[in-house]
């Protein structure tokens, strides 16, 4: 499905990279193996917030010196969008595949982490990976989009959850339109 949308996203980096992107110089795409969208450049749709947030985890873990956001305008182009149930029952035909094509030697990917959110999206990674592939010669999806619920509860009794999000994943960097520095960063 073609999304002629545009959106205001943010990604979470150190001062010194944003500087450069901001310069001009490429987004460098994120090939993890548990990366919850599959590959791609990662951004928050409108979550500067959020992805601040990243960023000072980042710090924490010694990936990032001088915590900051740098803003996008993404065209979502042809989207892969997990909250469109059309992709989502695509994904478990994607899975049977998987699973039928696995190569037997090679331990099975399974989501993992130390909180009930699982951060490290291993199977997800692999199954989206593996689907939108198939998709690439002929009609590339350029950008995948999901919301994820996170966190703890709002309030008690609350369904809400303080970190629930909507990433994308910039498959194809032709969908960043530009960058700037956020006003909030000023």
């Amino acid at each position: 499905m073609r999304y002629d949308r545009t959106v205001l996203a943010y990604h979470g980096c150190d001062a010194d990279v944003a500087d450069q992107l901001l310069a001009g110089t490429s987004f460098r795409p994120s090939e993890n193996a548990y990366d919850w969208l599959g590959k791609g450049i990662y951004f928050w749709e409108y979550g500067h917030d959020r992805a601040l947030r990243f960023a000072r985890f980042q710090q924490e873990r010694g990936k990032v010196k001088n915590p900051t956001v740098i803003g996008a305008v993404l065209q979502l182009g042809r989207c892969f969008d997990l909250m469109d149930t059309r992709f989502t029952l695509e994904l478990a035909v994607a899975f049977n595949a998987l699973k039928q094509s696995w190569d037997s030697s090679t331990p099975w990917p399974v989501n993992r982490g130390k909180t009930p959110d699982e951060e490290l999206r291993f199977l997800d990674c692999a199954v989206l990976n593996f689907y939108l592939e198939q998709f690439e010669a002929t009609a590339p999806f350029q950008t995948v989009r999901g919301a994820f619920v996170e966190g703890d509860v709002a309030f008690s009794g609350s369904r809400i959850q303080r970190e629930t999000h909507i990433q994308i994943a910039v498959r194809d960097p032709g969908c960043i339109l530009g960058v700037f520095r956020p006003m909030m960063d000023r």
